[in-house]
């Protein structure tokens, strides 16, 4: 699957739709996004059951803002809508595969459960 542009207007209904999204924030000038975006596709390829995304922090100055992003490329992995990894940087393909296992591997009623803790007093 190819990657998908996110913006203001389509960013909710792709991010609850479905249920495992990778969302690449890059911009044109940045070199690191763009050594990072043929890992980024490739994985894409790869992973055909997952949703790859992409915002461009130019464009979509507001949605950067709100998940604010600070440094790019920062990759941001959200399972069940709930944002589950983030981290700024450009990961090399095997870090970017480690990233995706471990995101499949968790159990996103432990992952609410932690949430709704946290929240407490």
């Amino acid at each position: 699957m190819s990657t998908v542009e996110l913006t203001k207007e389509n960013f909710d209904q792709i991010v609850s739709d479905n249920d495992f999204v990778l969302i690449d924030f890059w911009a044109s000038w940045c070199g690191p996004c763009r050594q990072f975006a043929p890992v980024f596709e490739a994985a894409s390829q790869r992973h055909e059951d997952l949703v790859f995304a992409k915002v461009d922090t130019e464009a979509q100055q507001e949605l950067a803002a709100a998940f604010e992003i600070r440094s790019i490329p920062t990759l941001m992995i959200v399972r069940d809508n709930v944002a589950v990894f983030a981290q700024p940087g450009a990961l090399p393909e095997a870090a970017l595969e480690d990233v995706i296992g471990q995101a499949r591997k968790l159990d996103m009623d432990e992952v609410r459960k932690s949430i709704e803790a946290a929240k407490q007093p």
